[in-house]
């Protein structure tokens, strides 16, 4: 039985390769699910608070005290709800950035360490007088595995900007939510 470097656990890679489609799939389904419900959510309490309001306003006898009461308990309670809607929006978002940054990595390890058999199954198996080439092969894959680790360092990267500006979003979101809500009162 001869060994071919290039049929190498092809089905090994065939199942890992949808073992990692599946878990991306598995973390978008799930990031996706988390902000349907905050949008269900948020469309059930604006709804109730929306009917809540009208009931209010249909009491009211007197237009500027209806307009006095919705222009400021409004717009404070719009600030709190879209401040409030954001943070929990990023929260899933970032989770779910978490979730594909580990399943990146996994799969470029694994890509590694795959190609890494590859060539030494390869080397190994190399006719009698190739030394040359197989030196120059092996110093070109070393500088592919240099390359895959700078795609690495900068995936990881990528991933940490995104959650920095998820986290800043956020800040910035609690820091309009705060200062909204002085203003509404004032007047």
């Amino acid at each position: 039985m001869s060994k071919n470097p290039f049929d190498l656990g092809v089905m090994a890679n065939q199942a890992k390769g949808m073992k990692a489609a599946q878990a991306v799939g598995q973390a978008v389904l799930t990031s996706a699910q988390e902000i349907a419900e905050l949008n269900q959510r948020a469309a059930q309490e604006l709804s109730s608070r929306f009917q809540a309001k009208v009931a209010d306003l249909m009491k009211t006898q007197d237009p500027k005290m209806a307009f006095d009461s919705v222009h400021a308990e409004v717009l404070q309670d719009a600030a709190k709800e879209v401040a409030n809607y954001q943070a929990q929006l990023f929260q899933a978002l970032a989770s779910g950035n978490k979730e594909l940054a580990k399943i990146a990595e996994s799969m470029i390890k694994e890509s590694q360490h795959d190609l890494i058999h590859f060539v030494n199954e390869a080397t190994q198996n190399a006719p009698a007088g190739t030394e040359p080439y197989t030196s120059a092969f092996k110093t070109s894959f070393n500088t592919a595995l240099q390359n895959f680790e700078m795609i690495r360092a900068a995936m990881a990267d990528s991933f940490v900007n995104f959650e920095k500006s998820m986290e800043s979003a956020t800040q910035f979101s609690a820091a309009q939510k705060n200062s909204a809500l002085p203003k509404s009162k004032k007047k």
